[in-house]
C-alpha cells in the first residue's frame, strides 16, 4: 500500500468509523458495534471499498490493544497487581483450563484429531481484550465485581498466549516442527528471533533478563530521562519518547518471542508510579483510540461471509457451541468465586467470545501442522462472528435480563417495617446524605433515614447507624415513614432521575414537606427549580467554595478577605442559577446573560478588594460582617 492508495484507505476506515459510531451510539448499540459494522459494509465481502490489504491493516492495528495494555498496567501498581493474584491465578487458570478441556472434548466428538483439538480448544478458550475492556469501560463497569474479574481472567489469558505458542509444535503430527526459518527456533513477523536455536534453559534466562531489563529501566532509569524530555517543553517531543517507549518494549518482547502486549503491560506497571504518568496516558490515548477503531473495523471486514453463506448452520452451530459453552464454565466460576447474579451475567455474557489471539495462533498452528487450513478457516470465522455478537449480546442482558433476573435479589426483597416517625426524612444515605444525616444526628435532630442499595444498608447498619432499606419514591414507604406528619424531607439519592420523580410524588400526595434536594450539577439545578424546588444544593458547590477559600489564604490573601470574596461569589453565584434557569432554552440568550454574569462577579469582587483592602488590617471586619448578616436575616 504506496502513496495515494494509503491515503484512500485511510480516508475510507475515517469515513466508516465517524459514519457509523454516532449511529450506532444513538441506537444504544455502542461504539465497538458501531465500528463492526462499518468494516463489514466496506469490507470486500461487503460494497468492497477495501480488500484483502485489509489483513495487512489488521496486523498493524493490533498495535492498539498493545497501546491498551501499556495505558491498563500504568492504572495498575504493583500493590494493586498483588490483590489480584487470587482472581489472576485462581478465576483465570480455571477459565483457561476448563474452557480448554470442554471445546477439546467437542472438538474430538465432531472427529478432531487429539492434538488439533487440543490446539483448538486452548485458542477458543481465549477472549478478546480489545473487545471486553472497550465494551466494560463504555459502560463504566470496569471498577465492578464483573469487571475486575474480567480484567484479571483477559490478563491471565494474554499471559497463557506464550505457553500455547510453546505448546503448538509438540502437538504437531511427528517430531519435525514446522517453522518457516526451518532453523527449529521461533520466528516472528520480522524475522528469526533472539532465542532461535538456543536451548531450553538458555532461552528462559534470556527472556528473564530482558524482563528484568524493562523492570529495572523503568523502575531507575526511565524518570530521569522523561524528567529530562519534559523539560524542553515541546509537547511533541514528549509524545515521540512515549511511542518510543511502547514500540520499542513492544518489538523487545518480539525479538524474545514473548506477546508485545505482555510486555507493554509489564512496562506500564512498572511506570504506574511514575510521576510522569499522566503525561504518557494523555500523549498515548488518542493513538490507543485510533488504532483500536481501525482494528475493530478490520474485524469486521475479515467475516468472510462467503464462507459463512455456503455452511450457515455449522458456522451458527459452532457459534452456539462457543458462546454456550464458555458462557456455562465463565457462570459456574463466578458462582464459585461468589459474584452477585448481576456481576456473574455480566461477567459470564462479556468473555464468552472468542479472542484477537486466535488469528495469531490459528495461523501459528496451521503452520506447525497441528491442525489443516480447512479446518482453521471457518474457525476463524467463528471467532470473528463472536466477537461481533458480543456488544449485542451485552445489550441484550442489560436491557432485558438484568432488570428481570440479574437484579432479582434486590427486587425481591420487601421494603423493612419502619415503627417510627420523625421530623425529617432523608432519602438516600450515600456520600452526600450521610453527612446531613450525621451532623442533623449530632445535634439530636430525629431523623428516619431510607436507603435502597441493600448492601449499603447492611454496612451502614454494623457501623451504628438506623437505616430502613426500601425505594423511597414509592408512595406507600413514604407514608409508612410518616411523610404525611414529617416537616421535611431530604432528597439526596445518587440517582437525578430518581429525584425528580419523588419530587413529583411527593408535590403531589405530600404538599407541605419542605423539600431539600441534592443537585448533581447546574443543569440538575435547573430542573428541580422548574419542578419547584426552592432548597436546591449542587454537590460540589460548598467544598469547592472551601478549597477557594484555603487557596486564597495560603497565597498571602487575608482572612477576612477570603471569606468575603466566598460570600459574594455564592450570593452571586446563586442568584445566577435562578436567572439562567429561565433562559437557559434559548441557546443564545443562556450564553450572552452567563457572559455577563461573569464579568459582573469579577468586576465586583476586583472592586470590594480595592475598596477594602487598604483600610483594614489582618483580623475580621466586625461591623461589615454584622451588616452583612443583618441583611440577610
Amino acid at each position: 500500500m504506496h502513496g495515494q492508495e494509503f491515503f484512500y484507505q485511510a480516508f475510507v476506515y475515517l469515513t466508516a468509523a465517524v459514519v457509523s459510531v454516532p449511529i450506532a451510539k444513538r441506537l444504544g448499540l455502542g461504539s465497538v458495534l458501531g465500528y463492526l459494522v462499518a468494516g463489514m459494509v466496506i469490507g470486500p465481502f461487503g460494497i468492497g471499498l477495501i480488500g484483502e490489504e485489509g489483513q495487512d491493516v489488521m496486523h498493524f492495528a493490533e498495535f492498539g490493544v498493545v497501546m491498551m495494555l501499556f495505558l491498563i498496567g500504568l492504572e495498575l501498581q504493583p500493590s494493586r497487581l498483588w490483590r489480584l493474584r487470587g482472581q489472576l491465578l485462581g478465576l483465570g487458570g480455571l477459565q483457561v483450563g476448563l474452557s480448554t478441556a470442554a471445546i477439546a472434548a467437542v472438538g474430538l466428538f465432531c472427529g478432531l484429531a487429539w492434538p488439533a483439538a487440543v490446539a483448538v480448544g486452548m485458542t477458543l478458550a481465549l477472549s478478546s481484550t480489545a473487545f471486553v475492556l472497550q465494551i466494560l469501560a463504555e459502560k463504566n463497569l470496569g471498577r465492578t465485581d464483573a469487571g475486575q474479574s474480567a480484567f484479571s481472567v483477559l490478563l491471565f489469558q494474554d499471559i497463557a498466549v506464550i505457553p500455547m505458542l510453546a505448546l503448538l509444535p509438540l502437538l504437531a503430527s511427528g517430531a519435525v516442527q514446522h517453522h518457516g526459518d526451518g532453523t527449529g527456533g521461533h520466528t516472528t513477523a520480522e524475522g528469526v528471533t533472539w532465542v532461535a536455536g538456543l536451548p531450553g534453559w538458555a532461552q528462559t534466562l534470556v527472556v528473564l533478563a530482558v524482563v528484568a531489563g524493562i523492570v529495572l529501566a523503568g523502575r531507575f532509569l526511565a524518570r530521569h530521562v522523561l524528567r529530562f524530555i519534559a523539560r524542553t517543553r515541546l509537547p511533541e517531543i514528549f509524545t515521540a519518547a512515549a511511542l518510543m517507549l511502547v514500540i520499542g518494549v513492544a518489538l523487545l518482547m518480539n525479538k524474545i518471542g514473548l506477546s508485545p502486549a505482555l510486555g507493554t503491560f509489564i512496562a506500564g506497571v512498572v511506570l504506574a508510579d511514575n510521576e510522569y504518568r499522566h503525561e504518557l496516558e494523555s500523549d498515548i490515548e488518542p493513538f490507543k483510540g485510533l488504532l483500536l477503531a481501525v482494528f475493530f473495523i478490520a474485524v469486521g471486514a475479515s467475516i468472510d461471509f462467503d464462507l459463512v453463506l455456503t455452511n450457515p448452520g455449522t458456522i451458527a452451530g459452532l457459534v452456539g457451541m462457543l458462546f454456550v459453552v464458555k458462557f456455562v464454565i465463565l457462570f459456574i466460576l463466578g458462582r464459585v468465586f461468589k459474584m452477585g447474579m448481576d456481576q456473574n451475567l455480566i461477567f459470564a455474557f462479556a468473555l464468552a467470545q472468542g479472542g484477537e489471539f486466535a488469528y495469531v495462533l490459528f495461523s501459528f498452528a496451521t503452520q506447525s501442522g497441528v491442525i489443516s487450513r480447512e479446518t482453521a478457516n471457518p474457525l476463524i470465522a467463528v471467532v470473528a462472528i463472536s466477537m461481533a455478537l458480543t456488544p449485542v449480546f451485552m445489550a441484550v442482558n442489560e436491557k432485558i435480563l438484568l432488570p428481570r433476573i440479574g437484579t432479582k435479589e434486590k427486587v425481591d426483597r420487601d421494603p423493612d417495617e419502619i415503627a417510627e416517625e420523625n421530623p425529617v426524612i432523608i432519602a438516600g444515605f450515600g456520600r452526600f446524605g450521610n453527612i446531613v444525616g450525621r451532623l442533623l444526628a449530632a445535634q439530636e435532630v430525629k431523623t428516619t433515614v431510607l436507603e435502597y442499595d441493600s448492601d449499603h444498608v447492611e454496612v451502614l447498619r454494623r457501623l451504628g447507624f438506623k437505616v430502613y432499606y426500601g425505594d423511597a419514591s414509592r408512595y406507600d414507604l413514604l407514608c409508612a415513614a410518616g411523610a404525611e406528619r414529617a416537616r421535611l424531607i431530604v432528597l439526596a439519592l445518587d440517582d437525578d432521575n430518581k429525584i425528580l420523580e419523588m419530587v413529583r410524588t411527593i408535590q403531589k400526595h405530600f404538599p407541605h414537606l419542605t423539600i431539600m434536594a441534592r443537585a448533581s450539577d447546574r443543569p440538575q439545578a435547573y430542573e428541580l427549580l422548574d419542578a419547584g424546588v426552592t432548597h436546591v444544593y449542587r454537590e460540589t458547590f460548598d467544598t469547592s467554595l472551601q478549597m477557594a477559600v484555603d487557596t486564597l489564604r495560603l497565597v498571602g490573601a487575608r482572612a477576612y478577605q477570603a471569606h468575603r470574596a466566598a460570600k459574594y461569589f455564592r450570593r452571586h453565584d446563586e442568584e445566577s442559577v435562578h436567572e439562567l434557569a429561565e433562559m437557559r432554552h434559548d441557546k443564545k440568550a443562556y450564553i450572552t446573560a452567563a457572559r455577563k454574569r461573569i464579568q459582573d462577579l469579577e468586576q465586583t469582587l476586583l472592586e470590594e478588594k480595592q475598596d477594602k483592602g487598604e483600610s483594614r488590617d489582618a483580623g475580621w471586619d466586625t461591623d461589615s460582617l454584622q451588616e452583612e448578616f443583618a441583611k440577610e436575616v
